[in-house]
């Protein structure tokens, strides 16, 4: 061993009846992605998120936030909605700039759906869905029922062109009157 060097842990030897001995021992593998405990370790991004919403969070703008926890696609369409007057934050109309802050109420109408969030968490970057939707209370009311509609004149593949009579009675199943 060199001077100056760090000596390697010191390891007892297994005893004659431990199962190590045995070599029946369950190994438990531990990494950096897993506590003592064997519990996981949250990301780095959830951590810091965990703590900025504890701490206050300071503020982002409103359309990185928007995008941040997936309630649009794009950084851009962010702004697009905001530039439209899409996304109201705390009732106000929002530019894209404007900040956000934990408590702050958006409101956003994308995708022919209003959105209604309480920001709980300021996000800064682009997160996985179950860790994004920790980040806000959703208040929206939910989505209108899709309209039952019966699937009406489908017919048989190769069956030709559909004679007059045909083609009335597919307008009068789908409701169309000519």
């Amino acid at each position: 061993m060199l001077p100056g060097s760090i000596p390697p842990p010191h390891r007892p030897a297994p005893s004659a009846g431990s199962p190590a001995s045995s070599g029946t021992a369950r190994i438990i593998r531990r990494g950096p992605w897993r506590r003592r405990d064997g519990t996981p370790r949250l990301p780095f991004y959830a951590r810091r998120m965990a703590t900025e919403a504890s701490q206050g969070g300071g503020s982002v703008r409103v359309d990185a936030w928007i995008w941040a926890v997936r309630l649009v696609k794009t950084r851009s369409a962010g702004a697009a909605a905001c530039r439209a007057g899409h996304v109201r934050v705390n009732g106000e109309r929002a530019k894209p700039a404007q900040p956000v802050r934990v408590g702050d109420e958006v409101a956003l109408r994308y995708g022919g759906r209003d959105r209604l969030v309480k920001v709980s968490a300021v996000l800064r970057k682009r997160v996985g869905a179950p860790v994004a939707v920790t980040a806000y209370v959703d208040n929206s009311p939910p989505p209108p029922p899709r309209e039952a509609v019966a699937p009406a004149g489908v017919r048989d593949r190769g069956a030709g062109r559909p004679t007059k009579r045909d083609r009335r009675e597919m307008e009068r199943l789908r409701g169309l009157d000519g």
